[in-house]
């Protein structure tokens, strides 16, 4: 049964990685489409990608010590 714990919270911290960096990916996408389009806006643009992708990583981070914190 503990086997089937490790295995959850494996899981759980794979899905959450990877959650994470399709966010990420999604996000920079976004912004070089934006910059792309608008070159004069690249400065704000950037830096809402970098506050979005801070967050995104920090919920992730946040996920991984839940699952970790399951195997006790």
């Amino acid at each position: 049964m503990e086997t089937l714990g490790i295995f959850g919270a494996a899981i759980g911290a794979a899905l959450a990685t990877i959650g994470a960096a399709y966010g990420i990916g999604k996000i920079g996408t976004a912004a070089m489409e934006a910059i792309g389009r608008q070159p004069e806006a690249a400065g704000k643009v950037r830096t809402s990608m970098i506050i979005v992708a801070a967050l995104i990583e920090g919920a992730a981070l946040f996920a991984i010590a839940v699952c970790f914190m399951a195997l006790r």
